[in-house]
């Protein structure tokens, strides 16, 4: 007789994905908040990287050996979980970045968090954008990312980062702002010609508050967070279903915004 393998559970293998995330030596958020949104099927690898600033972050050797060690294992993306790095980098910068860090990667392909943003917009056609930043952005990070999404042929109808500010590195207290802080933040500043909000900072737990606010301004809502998983998820080809967490994991991406997968 064959055996009763009805009584299997899920042991968290990454049969449809296997995911890396590269983190700040201080703060759990990026990778707890992808866990959570991750359907079975799907893994993630965490390696972090010392933040005592933001050039530690960015420059050798702290991403660049992160990512050595996340090579050792068979992954089909990195996440590279730093919004305001894309920022304060630009086009120009974010690609030098990304292209050094990949020479790391054993042709596993590295991943921001803004080009995934970029990526969603375009795939949910949404020209007018609302960019709602975490406390510890400041007046000039929030400029940086409006020249980010203008130089990509997006108009930015709102920026502003969430109040009192709070200074980098941050106290790793769990998070910077509560999600009721953050969504009555989104409900008071988001005109009503914005057609999709991002919510930006990977370092923020927000994706607990999309759901509601999607409900409330009937438009898209994007976090840092959620599309990295999104992008990262169709960058590896995972066939996934993920409820709860945003219209965006309903929509395929677009294929002219899919870097391909190494073989």
């Amino acid at each position: 007789m064959g055996r009763n393998t009805g009584g299997l559970k899920p042991d968290g293998h990454g049969w449809r994905a296997r995911l890396g995330v590269l983190t700040h030596d201080d703060s759990a958020i990026s990778e707890s908040e992808l866990w959570t949104m991750a359907p079975d099927g799907v893994s993630l690898h965490t390696s972090r990287v010392f933040f005592a600033n933001l050039t530690t972050f960015g420059n050798p050797p702290g991403p660049d050996n992160a990512t050595e060690l996340l090579a050792r294992l068979p992954l089909q993306a990195i996440i590279y979980a730093w919004t305001v790095g894309s920022y304060l980098l630009g086009t120009t910068g974010e690609e030098e970045l990304v292209s050094r860090v990949e020479q790391h990667s054993n042709g596993i392909p590295v991943l921001m968090s803004a080009p995934a943003a970029t990526a969603a917009f375009r795939t949910l056609e949404a020209e007018r954008i609302a960019l709602i930043h975490a406390p510890f952005f400041t007046d000039e990070f929030d400029q940086k990312g409006v020249a980010y999404f203008q130089e990509r042929g997006f108009e930015v109808v709102h920026v502003s980062h969430l109040l009192p500010p709070v200074e980098i590195p941050h106290p790793n207290t769990g998070s910077v702002a509560s999600p009721a802080e953050i969504y009555e933040w989104v409900r008071g500043h988001v005109p009503s010609s914005a057609q999709a909000v991002f919510i930006g900072g990977n370092a923020i737990r927000a994706i607990g508050v999309i759901a509601a606010l999607e409900d409330d301004l009937r438009r898209p809502v994007l976090t840092a967070n959620q599309v990295s998983l999104w992008y990262a998820l169709r960058v590896a080809g995972a066939e996934v279903s993920v409820d709860d967490y945003g219209q965006l994991f309903k929509l395929p991406c677009s294929q002219s915004e899919i870097r391909s997968r190494p073989m």
